[in-house]
């Protein structure tokens, strides 16, 4: 593969906090400036099945400010696919320049087809992809997310065994396909503990259809109102920490799991003298886009 990432091994940072022994964050989000954290590891197995099957174009789909969008395009470009974004929300067609995801995706040279939030809903259907066959020709499908077998594999390499001493994994949880990984892989004596992003606990199905181990939980205190959603005190608490250990978290992911984290040590949830290892899963970009948000609201920004 011509995407080159960085060897993360010794990128982890530890801090002590009374109570645990130590938590650890698992820089993820340095493989690489775009195609960083989970987007990689989803991605890595099925580019190589894409050259396999001799596919020139990757297709996929995904929202406005889809971090798996702007990764694949990205990866496309870098591996010499053509690559097309099916986006939700009809709206967006006009907005291309003014939305930080979609933009550099384009400049990717991604190609677009934006539909309705309804047609969206039909994205798995099979009528609906020979319709984008005829309309776009042969390509290889990407699921939203980038969850599929292949994803789980690569995200089934983030551990190592150097991570085999610790009590507790945790991770973000979008569409379950990196937890999944991450358990298949944990020693079972690990807790892989996921901290959803959006509300409910309906991902527990997704994510058992891949598991292959019992020994995790889904988290589901911390999602701050659902998907993307945030409000002062997540947003105190990303800048705060950016500011006191020098990482930068993500508004829909990692730092809603970074919060819920030190609130269950806070609480004594975890084990007296617990070792943890935080997944940093990057996403890191979405913080354009939340900060446009944030502007209109005249809430203070993410730095």
């Amino acid at each position: 593969m011509k995407l080159n990432i960085k060897n993360i091994d010794n990128t982890k940072l530890v801090f002590n906090i009374e109570g645990i022994k130590c938590l650890t964050i698992k820089r993820e989000d340095l493989i690489h400036s775009v195609v960083s954290g989970n987007k990689f590891r989803k991605l890595k197995y099925n580019l190589i099945q894409a050259k396999k099957e001799n596919k020139i174009t990757l297709l996929t789909f995904g929202g406005a400010y889809s971090n798996h969008i702007m990764a694949t395009a990205a990866a496309g470009k870098l591996e010499g696919f053509k690559t097309i974004g099916v986006i939700r929300g009809e709206e967006l067609f006009n907005k291309i320049e003014n939305n930080p995801t979609l933009s550099y995706a384009k400049s990717c040279g991604m190609q677009f087809k934006f539909i309705s939030r309804n047609d969206f809903k039909h994205k798995n259907d099979i009528k609906f992809i020979e319709a984008l066959k005829q309309e776009f020709g042969d390509f290889y499908l990407i699921p939203e997310g980038g969850t599929n077998k292949l994803a789980i594999k690569g995200c089934e390499e983030i551990l190592t065994e150097a991570d085999k001493d610790f009590d507790y994994i945790c991770v973000p949880v979008g569409t379950g396909g990196t937890i999944a990984g991450i358990i298949n892989s944990a020693k079972p004596s690990q807790q892989v503990l996921g901290f959803s992003a959006l509300k409910g606990d309906f991902l527990k199905e997704d994510i058992s259809k891949f598991a292959k181990q019992d020994n995790w939980q889904l988290i589901t205190d911390y999602h701050f109102g659902g998907y993307a959603k945030i409000n002062m005190e997540l947003i105190t608490f990303i800048n705060t920490f950016k500011n006191v250990h020098g990482i930068p978290l993500d508004p829909v992911y990692t730092g809603k799991m970074m919060f819920g984290i030190i609130d269950m040590i806070n609480k004594g949830v975890f084990k007296k003298n617990a070792k943890i290892l935080a997944i940093h899963t990057g996403g890191l970009q979405g913080i354009q886009g939340m900060n446009i948000r944030l502007k209109q609201k005249q809430l203070p920004l993410i730095q």
